[in-house]
């Protein structure tokens, strides 16, 4: 007789709030999640931000060295890069951009009417960094979904309950939205050696045995492995109010952090040769794409 698997319980080591930025020259409003520069504390995520946006948005600009993940909260988000990709993005729907070895792309409010995003970004392992870039638009109706009482799960990225997201990795990352009815628990599985956070979209749970509020944070650092892997216990409180949660797990790269502006490497050389690379045109071209009119 096969002994049963044993599963790690996760703990959440902090909660933390999401930092209200207010206006600025590009957005209406903006909060940082996940704030840049803690990248020990994150690794392998490196920042996440919630915009809303109206006009100007976010014009055309460079990255190097991650891969972005832009979720539409509210309203249609208007894009396009300049290897030809353009569209536009409902809510739900999400957009994976490898931006390797360089990439220019833009992101508009659609007719500047009104975009409300999350935009995560990943960090490439330093044997990645220069990969080819690469383009996944992941429209809500195309993620699966695996259910059980009380709980959707909508699967982005990596594999659970047998269920496998439609993004391509070149690090493992889970990506899931979890929706949970009131007086919902439920036990999300993942990689022991991932870092995974959760962030309260919509109500409150309990994550971890610890109370997360709506634009909270909760963050379970890598534990020792069960036979089995990890488990993560949510709960919801009773109520009427269904509550949903943005989670997502990597194992962390332990490799050198070098942030400048867009572009994230692994020494300030590496820096410097991205702004060399994009200002001599390495990256291609500024596109001079119209604006989209229909959608």
């Amino acid at each position: 007789m096969t002994a049963p698997l044993t599963l790690t319980e996760r703990r959440v080591d902090r909660v933390q709030a999401k930092q209200p930025l207010g206006p600025d020259a590009q957005v209406d409003d903006k909060a940082l999640v996940i704030v840049p520069g803690y990248f020990q504390q994150t690794d392998p995520f490196l920042a996440l931000a919630e915009d809303w946006f109206s006009s100007p948005g976010f014009e055309w600009h460079p990255h190097r060295g991650i891969e972005t993940v832009t979720m539409v909260l509210d309203g249609v988000l208007e894009h396009g890069d300049n290897l030809g990709h353009a569209g536009a993005l409902e809510p739900g729907d999400v957009q994976w951009m490898t931006a390797g070895r360089g990439i220019i792309h833009r992101e508009l409010a659609f007719r500047n009417e009104h975009a409300h995003i999350l935009q995560l970004w990943v960090n490439l392992p330093a044997a990645d960094k220069l990969v080819e870039t690469r383009y996944q638009d992941l429209r809500h109706g195309a993620q699966p979904v695996h259910t059980e009482p009380g709980v959707k799960v909508q699967v982005v990225s990596g594999t659970t309950a047998g269920v496998t997201g439609p993004a391509l990795n070149h690090h493992p990352v889970t990506g899931l939205v979890l929706t949970l009815d009131p007086g919902t628990t439920y036990a999300q599985l993942l990689p022991a050696d991932h870092r995974a956070f959760a962030f309260v979209l919509d109500g409150r749970a309990w994550i971890g045995h610890r109370p997360v509020e709506k634009d909270q944070i909760a963050w379970s650092d890598p534990v020792a492995p069960g036979d089995g892997g990890s488990v993560l216990p949510l709960r919801t409180p009773d109520g009427d109010r269904s509550t949903r949660i943005l989670l997502f797990a990597g194992r962390p790269l332990g490799e050198p952090v070098v942030a400048g502006g867009p572009f994230v490497m692994n020494s300030r050389e590496q820096i410097e040769q991205a702004y060399r690379d994009f200002h001599s045109g390495r990256f291609g071209q500024v596109p001079r794409a119209a604006r989209l009119q229909t959608r």
